[in-house]
């Protein structure tokens, strides 16, 4: 016979709250957001019952919670008209820890459906508990909307409490609704204050769906009168006398912007939306509305801010929510990494409020949010190309940094914006991909040239202007960079600087015969990292040109821009074409000839210093010789 004995594991209400009053938020901020939510939802639950015909004779059209501050009495009272508690329920659903009272409503009143669409916030039943976190003592007043008689509640630090049925509330609820009165402990003192209490709550509750007031009970006037400005049309009391309103109003908007049909919205409510929510008073480059049904079910607006330089901080900020209550700010593993720099909010009711990055790491549901964004977002920015390409490249300078930066980080991404993707042109204008090798497969056929520095690179930059060909305008450091992706997904194109290489186009027919005195002159001006070449340019102005390999220049790129030690300054192989079309270089030879071999060197090195000039920036030792051969030349010339 078997002596197995099936039990459950007994917890002590007296070793668990401690706990729970430490350790069950990083944050004790959050206690006013789970405290305003369960006020939230307690109208809710109300309004639901009204429209199933389930309450009679109650109204909760205009229903509302109201936040208290004394600071004398040294309590945070948060008061709320909605379906409130008979001491049932009260026993059922606030003396048992973790047993939620919208978790059953939900069973009970929504059946098998969606839980996610009735706007219940809270389905955990912990959050109340948040309270005890800044508290030593919690009351709760209550009298439910069935007319049962009121009940009072209280309980301190230790978890003991007392229940008082038949309470005579004396003012502290409405016929209907919850108080719950928080007696500020030490831990908690912070709270007492009237700006920490508005700019917390403005960071939890500024969206929740039913009006929050605010009051501070040492300002009583600032009560007096609840705000109702330009409803139905009328001014309150206070504007029809053509003052400023001074009235209460709620510290939050009940309907968000995102909830709302793209189609309703303006673009001036778009920019405000922005400006309140982040601050920020330049206007965004756009944005894009989100509304996701089944099976994704969430909504948001996603803002490509205007980023000044490509050194500015990406660093975005998308605000989460859940059923407009706010969860945190950029929780990244939503947002794919390339995205970072948007701002915004995402509403995610599949997700649960107490959400743990964990969580979000693992999740199937955050990963098809993920993906969905990243396909709005190719969508949103190939449309503004096809539908406006002009206003589309007068943003383009704005955009290009992210979108460079998401086509190397995710191929999909690449793929669906690859055609849109725009080059600005040295002289201006601007082409995609396809239009430049169109163009070019004439003369160039799979070969992009493009500039670094319009300004340091311009007699490069000339000679392929004189013979009509394009130059491209690379001219951050995450081009480079960029240009390999595009290699590299199979493209069959190839970039090259304009000084990576001399293509045949530039040059001419005739004599290109080496001249070994002066190779013999410019390898001692050189050095030993710079090969010299001969060849004739169509352009006869320039006597020489200095090369550098596209390989070689990526390489010193790579490493400048990871920032490998002591890999910067590592030699570069280059090559100095002399133009045997050139003047200067005949006259050059003739000086060899001649034996005046001083100024033959002096002539020389300005030669390669004038060439290196078009490469990279002169060294001090170099800047210093460079100004002593000048100067010597005119002293020759005088």
């Amino acid at each position: 016979m078997s002596n197995t004995e099936h039990g459950g594991i007994q917890i002590e209400l007296a070793h668990i709250f401690p706990i729970i009053k430490k350790w069950l938020y990083s944050e004790k901020e959050i206690f006013l957001r789970e405290i305003a939510s369960n006020a939230c939802d307690a109208v809710t639950k109300l309004r639901r019952l009204i429209s199933l015909g389930e309450a009679k004779g109650v109204d909760a059209e205009n229903a509302k919670i109201t936040v208290t501050l004394d600071k004398t009495a040294r309590t945070i009272t948060v008061t709320d008209e909605g379906i409130g508690m008979t001491e049932e329920e009260l026993r059922r659903y606030i003396c048992q820890i973790a047993l939620s009272g919208a978790l059953d409503f939900i069973q009970k009143y929504e059946g098998e459906g969606d839980a996610s669409q009735n706007g219940i916030i809270g389905h955990f039943g912990l959050g109340f508990y948040s309270a005890f976190m800044v508290s030593e003592t919690v009351e709760v007043v209550t009298r439910s909307y069935t007319g049962a008689p009121a009940v009072h509640w209280t309980c301190n630090g230790d978890g003991e409490f007392d229940i008082t049925p038949d309470y005579d509330v004396d003012g502290e609820i409405g016929a209907y609704g919850t108080a719950v009165i928080m007696h500020i402990s030490e831990e908690g003192e912070e709270f007492l204050n009237e700006y920490k209490m508005k700019e917390v709550l403005e960071k939890y509750c500024a969206f929740m769906p039913v009006p929050i007031y605010f009051v501070d009970a040492d300002k009583p006037e600032e009560a007096e009168q609840e705000c109702h400005c330009h409803e139905d049309g009328e001014a309150c009391t206070c504007e029809a006398e053509g003052k400023e309103c001074t009235c209460n109003k709620p510290i939050n908007e009940t309907t968000p912007l995102w909830l709302k049909n793209p189609s309703d919205c303006t673009d001036e409510e778009y920019k405000e939306f922005y400006r309140k929510l982040f601050h920020d008073y330049k206007e965004p480059l756009f944005w894009i509305h989100l509304k996701a049904d089944y099976p994704l079910n969430f909504k948001g607006i996603l803002y490509f801010p205007r980023i000044a330089n490509e050194y500015e901080s990406l660093e975005g900020q998308v605000k989460l929510y859940y059923n407009q209550v706010f969860v945190a700010d950029n929780i990244k593993e939503v947002i794919p990494e390339y995205l970072l720099m948007l701002k915004g909010v995402l509403d995610c009711p599949e997700l649960p409020l107490n959400v743990s990055r964990s969580y979000l790491q693992n999740s199937g549901y955050v990963a098809k949010i993920s993906a969905h964004i990243t396909k709005k977002v190719g969508d949103k920015l190939n449309s503004m190309f096809n539908t406006d390409r002009e206003a589309f490249e007068g943003l383009w300078r704005d955009l290009k940094t992210f979108v460079e930066y998401a086509c190397m980080r995710d191929r999909k991404f690449y793929d669906r914006v690859r055609d849109i993707v725009l080059f600005e042109k040295c002289g201006g204008g601007f082409v995609t991909l396809n239009e430049y090798l169109e163009a070019a497969k004439e003369k160039h056929e799979n070969k992009v040239y493009y500039a670094t520095d319009a300004t340091a690179q311009t007699q490069y930059i000339q000679m392929f202007r004189n013979e009509n060909i394009d130059v491209l305008l690379l001219d951050r450091v995450i081009d480079t960079q960029f240009i390999t992706t595009v290699e590299m997904n199979g493209e069959n194109v190839k970039f090259a600087r304009v000084d990576a290489e001399t293509p045949d186009v530039l040059k001419d027919d005739g004599d290109k015969t080496e001249i070994p005195a002066l190779k013999d002159l410019f390898a001692k001006v050189a050095g030993e990292h710079t090969s010299i070449a001969f060849d004739r340019f169509r352009d006869a102005a320039a006597p020489a040109i200095l090369n550098v390999s596209e390989e070689s220049r990526r390489m010193q790129d790579m490493m400048k821009l990871y920032k490998m030690e002591g890999m910067s300054d590592f030699p570069v192989e280059s090559t100095l074409v002399l133009n045997t079309a050139s003047p200067l270089v005949h006259k050059l030879t003739s000086l060899c000839d001649e034996g005046k071999n001083e100024l033959a060197e002096t002539i020389a090195r300005q030669i390669y210093a004038l060439s290196t000039m078009s490469q990279r920036p002169f060294t001090a030792d170099e800047l210093t010789a460079f100004l002593t051969d000048s100067y010597s030349i005119l002293e020759k010339l005088s």
